[in-house]
């Protein structure tokens, strides 16, 4: 009898949902910026996806524009592209490269970062390996320009000075793939290893300890504790990284490629900005979209079902 009084005690102390807003108002204002974010800019615009089935004319608006007939013409349009299956397995090529050289790469860098016992130098090395996220891919690309181009390229003068010859690696279509994965880890790798050195540094420091006294060297503790401490983490990631898989990173693609590599490097995004935007063919511009939300949200549920066999589900 005495602990349900206190169990009602305490629950009533806590008072109405207002007073405990009200309690916890600091934290309530730090998170209203982000809800104002997504309700302007991720949930508003859903609305818009209606123009994926209808004929839309920017000046009739999207309730004025008359429904498709049939419903389903731009998506029938895209499927039916001669260009539809290169623009699928570029897509998934790149982001399935970039997906698995890039994550092995930013978790072995977060736990090398770990490593070092030297504080100062620590952050130094965490500070110049996630410095050049913020690049844009113009000056991402005209740093390449100035290694690889065929006629002042730094590799290609050693290249010219050893064999008389030189290779044009920015058009040539068996390397743009390589360059474009290369480039974006150079680029994000140690931006990606920030959440793995989050999650490192919420390792009980204690395991280690004990570890270290039953005589385990560094490369065990790092493949018995340190690896299976992250794999909740790894695991979240990967499942937010294969529902973006077909956005295999339109900006930096843009950016490199041009005619003589679109057999390799033409993706959906580039495809759907020549043939839907640059034309004003936004109908068929959202209905792609709206393919590729659908693809995201099943390889999610998927991913997510297969981790739930595991222990580490995101939900």
């Amino acid at each position: 009898m005495s602990f349900a009084i206190k169990d009602r005690t305490a629950f009533g102390s806590a008072g109405t949902v207002g007073a405990r807003v009200w309690k916890h108002r600091a934290l309530y204002l730090m998170l209203l910026p982000p809800i104002l974010y997504y309700l302007m800019f991720r949930y508003a615009p859903l609305y818009g996806t209606t123009i994926a089935f209808k004929d839309f004319k920017v000046r009739s608006g999207i309730l004025g524009s008359e429904w498709a007939d049939p419903l389903f013409v731009h998506f029938s349009q895209f499927f039916r592209s001669p260009y539809f299956a290169q623009l699928l397995r570029n897509t998934l090529l790149i982001s399935l490269y970039k997906l698995i050289w890039g994550m092995p790469f930013s978790i072995l860098l977060a736990v090398a970062i770990s490593e070092i016992g030297s504080k100062p130098f620590k952050r130094i090395a965490q500070t110049v390996t996630y410095m050049p996220h913020f690049l844009s891919w113009v000056i991402v690309y005209g740093i390449t320009y100035a290694l690889l181009s065929e006629s002042m390229g730094l590799v290609n003068h050693v290249i010219r000075a050893s064999t008389g010859t030189t290779v044009n690696f920015l058009s040539e279509p068996r390397f743009f793939r390589g360059i474009i994965v290369g480039s974006e880890i150079w680029r994000d790798v140690g931006w990606g290893a920030i959440i793995y050195l989050a999650a490192i540094s919420g390792i009980d420091p204690t395991l280690y300890e004990a570890a270290r006294i039953d005589g385990a060297s560094r490369t065990q503790m790092v493949f018995r504790i340190t690896l299976p401490s992250i794999a909740t983490v790894i695991v979240v990631l990967l499942t937010l990284r294969m529902g973006r898989i077909l956005e295999a990173g339109f900006e930096q693609v843009y950016v490199f490629y041009n005619v003589r590599v679109y057999s390799v490097g033409d993706i959906i995004d580039t495809w759907v900005f020549r043939t839907g935007l640059e034309q004003w063919s936004f109908s068929l511009a959202s209905a792609v979209g709206l393919f590729k939300s659908a693809i995201g949200m099943i390889l999610i549920l998927t991913v997510n079902a297969f981790a739930k066999r595991w222990g580490h589900s995101v939900w």
